[in-house]
């Protein structure tokens, strides 16, 4: 049985926004149940080492910059961006064969640095492409992050089940009562699951109806989501007037992004672009406020109290009642949990 520790080992995920690991700074996070050291060398590549002396176990981000090379605030022992001890003050400064720090592939796109946490060779062909993000004019694209005591499918479950918006968001994001009616569309690959609904509402969501030809009037709209291994999900939401063709819809692309840095709390990491006042920061500031306080004001509380009731449990063991709500969140959990347990059987 797959335990709540167990994670997908063979796969990128997001160790932190691009803008969290800045100049001469030591950044920590713990990634998977392990503690990560992050930092830039000076041409501004990033690298990113076991945050953890091997000699009496000190948090290396604890210590100091000398360059390209940081020391343990414990004893001073100092490594480079590769994890070798360069340098011993103690006795005859004899280097211990043992004094090697743990890396970590990482690579820096889309605005995120997306990390390898697993021992074997990194696999670039993993590595999921998001660059609409990277296109169009920088006040149209907006970033943040939000950790979670929950464990990290609970809030994949929550993205890919649309529905509970008709229930649980406000006016901006509403769809009126909408989506609930419909089962989704599904689309599947061998490591994919997609969704989408296709509905209309008068007037459209509060995000495009100002920006509508009519915004008092019903607007065609969709939803459409896909979720790749291990936890991201992209989510693209359009609306339009007086046209047959989404391609001539109002639309956002987001990135929804969940590192777990344990079994029971979760790196909640979120993009947006859209294709409409796309030179307006104020706007774009106003987009990312507005996300934290759907998500931390409504879907953040539910959330939080479906895992205090859940406790340790694994889902399927409390044998929940299922709908046709869940028929793309369910089938995330499926695959995640055969990818999981194909990975241990290699191992």
């Amino acid at each position: 049985m797959k335990t709540r520790d167990h994670f997908l080992m063979k796969a990128w995920y997001i160790a932190a926004l691009s803008t969290e690991v800045d100049g001469a700074q030591l950044f920590h996070r713990k990634l998977l149940g392990k503690s990560v050291l992050i930092y830039r060398q000076a041409d501004g590549t990033a690298v990113a080492l076991h945050d953890r002396c091997p000699h009496r176990f000190a948090p290396l981000s604890m210590g100091t910059r000398h360059g390209d090379e940081v020391a343990c605030p414990y004893h001073a022992l100092r490594f480079n961006a590769q994890g070798q001890c360069t340098h011993n003050p103690h006795g005859t400064g004899h280097i211990p064969k043992a004094a090697q720090v743990d890396t970590f592939a990482l690579v820096e796109r889309h605005g995120f640095l997306w990390i390898w946490m697993d021992a074997s060779e990194p696999d670039l062909t993993l590595l999921p492409d998001y660059s609409p993000l990277d296109i169009g004019h920088e006040n149209a694209v907006a970033y943040t992050y939000m950790q979670l005591p929950v464990n990290y499918e609970l809030i994949i479950d929550n993205v890919m089940d649309l529905s509970h918006i008709d229930h649980v968001h406000g006016e901006i994001i509403t769809t009126r009562g909408k989506l609930s009616p419909i089962v989704p569309q599904l689309r599947e690959t061998e490591k994919n699951v997609s969704a989408r609904w296709e509905w209309s509402q008068q007037p459209a969501m509060m995000i495009f109806a100002p920006f509508l030809p009519r915004p008092e009037d019903e607007a065609r709209q969709f939803f459409d989501i896909t979720w790749s291994a291990p936890a991201n999900i992209q989510l693209t939401v359009a609306a339009v007037q007086d046209s047959d063709r989404f391609d001539d819809a109002l639309d956002q692309y987001d990135l929804h992004s969940c590192t777990p840095a344990d079994a029971f709390s979760t790196h909640y990491f979120f993009a947006t672009r859209r294709n409409h006042v796309v030179e307006d920061a104020d706007y774009n500031a106003a987009k990312i406020a507005g996300m934290h306080a759907a998500f931390e004001d409504e879907d953040g509380p539910l959330v939080k109290a479906v895992q205090q009731e859940m406790g340790d449990a694994e889902f399927f063991s409390l044998n929940p009642v299922l709908m046709s709500n869940d028929v793309a969140p369910v089938k995330v959990r499926k695959m995640l949990d055969r990818m999981i347990r194909a990975e241990r059987a290699e191992a």
